[in-house]
């Protein structure tokens, strides 16, 4: 019988259901649509805001240490601290390993004596990883410096990494100083090293293959494989510089507090949360000698942005949510109005209050799992639609999945408990009617 009940309160009030589940429906297709896409935007922003660099620096923790002598700062120039190459594997081993996206050594060079074309070539190398696979032996991560700057434009072809030899290597010219000396794709730069062992100069060919436009002082630089800059400079193994980016949580007071100031368990917290802070904290633990900062330009950027936008998000997805409930609350309100003598009718012939609660419940509940189910599908798509508009740029409809299997359980369980707040004032209406008063006015 209740079931009997039930189909027939769908057949006999379907303009009222269609109305709900109507309302619910639109509801969960904007809060799907808002979910999928917050479950993506973080990396999608990242990425729109990697044009700003790296946001987090690594450098020599030498450099930080003034040597004086009588007053005098008796520090090289240079620095004359480096990283180690072969520890950056390192980095594929920390915590928040599998948040960083990026890795761009650096090491510049100055050319002896160089010449092309004739002409003295008076400018700074610099070396670099280009298509650079980084590995502890697990997954590794394809990365370097297109990957990190991808505002550059490139007439010609990156170095390969695998063409450097003993005495040879690819490099790709900055727009400014291939203008200024006018080198072209196919040229070559004549050069040298020099050996700890040896005092004669070794000859060094570098072949152009591109020629690189960046906006910025590279343009006036030789760009060259990081190997090739260790062998011109004699220092294997040897960078001055990382660059690192890495999908961070937006900073807060918490992130700016230092580690070493808390308790054991709140040290693990503030660890084990994806800060730039906590992940450079990793890299100082993970790479002797290093010291590592974030580049907070990038980071607040990053952070306003995405908090912002999140916010935007939450607020569409409430009002979208407070709509359908109200939406609910009034066609049920109506449809318990046009049911009354059936109340009455079933109260009088000894049907119990909770009865009729829960068969007024479970249309509700059978509307909302519909609707939130069909809501899902809808939004998905949208976001993916979304995704694929708003990101057109970087290829990212290819990072908005059509369906995200995990929030369809989460969209059905707000969709019910929606349908039913909307839905539980005019069923404790209902159920305060005096069954009599109810059958009276109907004869």
């Amino acid at each position: 019988m209740f079931f009997r009940l039930l189909m027939e309160s769908f057949r006999r009030q379907r303009r009222r259901k269609m109305l709900a589940g109507l309302a619910i429906l639109l509801g969960t297709t904007a809060v799907t649509a808002m979910l999928a896409l917050a479950t993506t935007i973080g990396d999608r922003i990242h990425k729109e805001l990697a044009v700003y660099g790296a946001n987090i620096v690594v450098y020599p923790k030498a450099d930080l240490l003034d040597v004086k002598v009588g007053g005098v700062d008796v520090k090289p120039a240079s620095g004359g601290a480096f990283l180690r190459e072969s520890d950056l594997k390192k980095l594929r081993g920390i915590f928040w390993a599998n948040n960083i996206t990026g890795v761009s050594p650096e090491l510049p060079v100055r050319l002896l004596g160089a010449t092309a074309l004739g002409t003295v070539v008076d400018a700074t190398a610099t070396g670099l990883w280009f298509n650079h696979a980084l590995s502890d032996g697990g997954p590794a991560l394809t990365t370097g410096a297109v990957m990190l700057h991808p505002w550059w434009k490139i007439e010609g072809a990156w170095p390969q990494e695998s063409a450097t030899t003993f005495s040879a290597s690819e490099a790709v010219v900055g727009s400014a100083l291939a203008s200024r000396l006018g080198l072209k794709i196919g040229d070559v730069i004549h050069t040298s090293f020099s050996t700890a062992t040896e005092t004669a100069s070794n000859a060094f060919t570098l072949r152009v293959t591109g020629i690189v436009a960046t906006g910025d002082a590279t343009d006036e630089q030789i760009l060259l494989p990081l190997a090739a800059a260790q062998k011109i400079a004699g220092l294997p193994d040897a960078i001055r510089r990382v660059q690192v980016s890495a999908r961070t949580k937006p900073e807060d007071a918490f992130a700016r507090t230092d580690p070493d100031s808390l308790s054991p368990k709140q040290r693990e917290i503030w660890y084990c949360r994806p800060y730039a802070n906590s992940i450079a904290y990793q890299i100082r633990e993970a790479i002797p000698g290093a010291q590592a900062e974030q580049v907070r330009r990038v980071e607040q950027s990053e952070g306003n942005v995405l908090a912002r936008i999140s916010g935007l998000m939450w607020l569409v997805s409430a009002a979208a949510l407070l709509a359908a409930g109200f939406a609910v609350s009034a066609a049920m309100a109506t449809a318990v109005l046009e049911r009354q003598g059936e109340i009455g009718l079933m109260r009088s012939l000894g049907a119990s209050k909770g009865a009729i609660a829960l068969l007024f419940y479970a249309e509700t509940g059978l509307l909302a799992v519909f609707a939130g189910a069909l809501g899902y599908l809808i939004g998905s798509g949208l976001a993916a639609w979304l995704g694929a508009r708003i990101f057109a740029g970087d290829g990212a409809g290819a990072g908005f999945a059509v369906l995200n299997p995990v929030l369809l359980p989460v969209v059905v369980a707000l969709a019910l408990v929606v349908a039913i707040a909307g839905s539980t004032p005019s069923i404790r209406a209902a159920l305060r009617m005096d069954p009599s008063a109810i059958l009276r006015a109907d004869a």
